[in-house]
């Protein structure tokens, strides 16, 4: 198997042959030297993943990874688009509260109709209902959020996979005892929506517990399917329909990833496949200990903070795994690109593009000239992007810093499907290769029980209940 092979994968859609294409020959020592991977050592990591490969695909025939048949779902999408058009009855705000995988998938999705983004939403976004999204757990920010929020107009959607996240059950409680206080106790059920597990007897689940005493209805989050890879399901879609998002393109594009899988002979023809072996094999044998997401665009801003969730979670376990980083471009190659070009040979970047020549503004020739960027005259905003989106992996290529690059066809629904599914099969993969559970956080959970002792220790200790 020749490093030609898999030196550009694509993922394709009926009417969209290109839909994402991942290069990784910036990665080969035929183009960075000693830095980069040889044939041999990519073929012999690919090939380490054929049966797991094989392994999905059975998954998906047999119906045990539900993570692979979301794509499919069409219940969900009828209940999640009546939950919101019932809680944006009337709304001027929508506020969702939750964190990590709870929100990110979430924001990532509505940025892609402009949330957060001065001046980029459709026309249509001024007839919806503005959307917050409250994900750190601050003092200050919630006072004051709540403070300055009419409230008879704000609609609160919470998530919480367990339904026992500390932060949200706390911004939950805090955004009710406001309510309350406004006197809108009544009206609780049309101002709140949940998101959390299906009860199960004799399992604690806070949230559910806490709406259901005041009548609050809550969907059932997937419990098959963790909050970081829970962006396809209804904690993503309801974000998405809050900005008008088409959540069935959405979930086609992921589909589409779906299928290449299927139809993959073997793992050099699987992009996720490459995309992780290509990870992992530099991290083992080059030494590569942080992970570069660099998209070119504003929309995808929120995409490399959840990709970082994603791929840290999932394979920072037992001394494995990378550290990865979210940066944008071209904002970051003016504060970090000096770094990753000239610094420790440590940084694997991932470049990820989108067609820009020819959009946005034009500039005036003469305005251009006397600026010093002759150069630019008559060109849009987007050339400029877009032999960035070149000029930057060649410069790395030439320094000798290993770096991919994934094209997506144009920046939608479909495309973005596409993206975090295969984001996701590259990361399910990977821990494959580093032998660790892509799917459980052992640490992450015994930071939680430790803060929660120690809380519940310092009131059974404190004035208040000793007397």
């Amino acid at each position: 198997m020749g490093f030609a092979k898999v030196g550009g994968t694509r993922i394709g859609m009926p009417g969209r042959p290109s839909l994402v294409v991942q290069y990784v020959t910036g990665c080969h020592t035929g183009t960075i030297g000693s830095a980069g991977l040889s044939e041999t050592q990519l073929a012999s990591y690919l090939s380490r993943l054929d049966v797991p490969l094989a392994t999905l695909k059975d998954q998906y025939q047999k119906r045990t990874l539900a993570h692979l048949r979301v794509p499919e779902w069409q219940d969900d999408i009828g209940e999640a688009e009546a939950a919101m058009a019932v809680l944006a009855k009337g709304a001027r705000t929508i506020i969702f509260l939750g964190t990590g995988g709870s929100s990110l998938g979430g924001q990532t999705l509505a940025q892609l109709n402009g949330w957060n983004i001065p001046g980029a939403a459709d026309a249509a976004q001024k007839t919806r209902p503005r959307t917050r999204f409250y994900d750190n757990l601050d003092g200050a920010t919630l006072e004051g959020a709540l403070r300055h929020t009419d409230l008879a107009s704000t609609r609160f959607v919470v998530v919480s996979k367990s339904g026992g996240t500390p932060e949200t059950l706390v911004q939950a409680v805090v955004a009710l005892g406001a309510v309350r206080a406004a006197g809108l106790e009544a009206e609780l059920p049309r101002l709140f929506l949940g998101l959390s597990d299906p009860a199960v007897p004799g399992k604690t689940n806070g949230l559910r517990a806490l709406f259901t005493k005041f009548a609050i209805p809550v969907l059932s989050h997937p419990p098959e399917i963790g909050g970081r890879f829970s962006c396809l399901t209804n904690v993503g879609l309801l974000p998405a329909l809050a900005r008008g998002l088409d959540v069935r393109a959405y979930r086609a594009g992921a589909k589409a990833v779906v299928d290449a899988m299927l139809v993959a002979k073997d793992a050099s023809a699987f992009a996720p496949a490459v995309g992780a072996a290509v990870a992992v094999a530099l991290a083992r044998e080059r030494g590569i200990r942080v992970n570069i997401m660099l998209p070119y665009a504003d929309r995808l801003a929120r995409f490399g903070h959840w990709y970082v969730q994603l791929w840290a979670e999932s394979l920072g376990k037992g001394g494995e795994g990378t550290t990865p980083v979210a940066c944008l471009g071209p904002l970051d190659q003016h504060s970090q690109l000096q770094l990753f070009m000239d610094g420790p040979k440590e940084h694997f970047l991932t470049v990820l593009r989108t067609p820009t020549s020819g959009t946005g503004p034009a500039l005036d020739a003469d305005l251009a000239a006397l600026a010093g960027i002759g150069f630019m005259q008559g060109r849009t905003v987007g050339d400029l992007i877009a032999a960035q989106g070149v000029a930057v992996p060649e410069a790395l290529a030439r320094a000798g810093r290993p770096v991919r690059t994934i094209d997506i066809d144009r920046i939608d629904e479909a495309a973005l499907g596409a993206l975090m599914m295969m984001m996701m099969l590259e990361t399910i993969l990977a821990a494959q290769l580093l032998g660790v559970d892509a799917f459980d956080q052992p640490a992450v959970e015994l930071a939680k029980t430790l803060t929660r002792d120690r809380l519940t220790s310092a009131q059974s200790t404190s004035p208040a209940t000793t007397k």
